[in-house]
């Protein structure tokens, strides 16, 4: 990440957390000394954003059992997706009708769609954190969101530097 070249380093970092500013200002923040300070420099610069750059990157997603985001996304970033929601392959039909009836309801709710840190979740538990998240009120979830997006992002960085 060190040794790339900003706009190299900025495509890179998009495809970990789709917010501009972020991946903009993580690029300026190098070099890093190690893993955990890279981890560090996204958590910090990822808390110091607006509402806006995080609606930004929750763009990014597709919603929990679809493949396409609403924003652009690198090839890596798709696969990555798929990935982290394979949990959603062995749902039952009704689990799935219940996640896309829910995503509805939530992205009318809060205006944006539901982000969950998916990776090792099955359908069934990404159902009851999506009902549960419901009940939030718009600025509690939006702050869930956010910390959901933020361990994304991580695992992604630890998927970029360690291929």
């Amino acid at each position: 990440m060190n040794s790339l070249l900003p706009a190299q380093a900025e495509a890179e970092l998009l495809k970990c957390c789709g917010c501009r500013n972020w991946a903009r200002a993580m690029t300026e923040a190098r070099p890093f000394a190690s893993l955990e300070d890279l981890l560090d420099q996204a958590d910090s610069l990822w808390r110091s954003l607006t509402e806006e750059d995080w609606l930004e990157a929750f763009l990014a997603h597709p919603k929990i059992g679809e493949q396409r985001a609403a924003a652009a996304q690198s090839e890596q970033a798709r696969n990555w997706s798929a990935q982290e929601q394979s949990g959603i392959l062995a749902a039952e039909a009704e689990t799935k009708a219940a996640l896309n009836a829910g995503n509805q309801e939530y992205e009318k709710r809060f205006g944006f769609i539901f982000i969950v840190c998916a990776t090792g979740k099955t359908s069934e538990e990404m159902l009851a954190i999506l009902n549960r998240r419901l009940q939030n009120e718009p600025g509690t979830e939006l702050s869930v969101a956010a910390a959901e997006q933020r361990k994304i992002t991580r695992l992604r960085l630890e998927k970029l530097l360690n291929q």
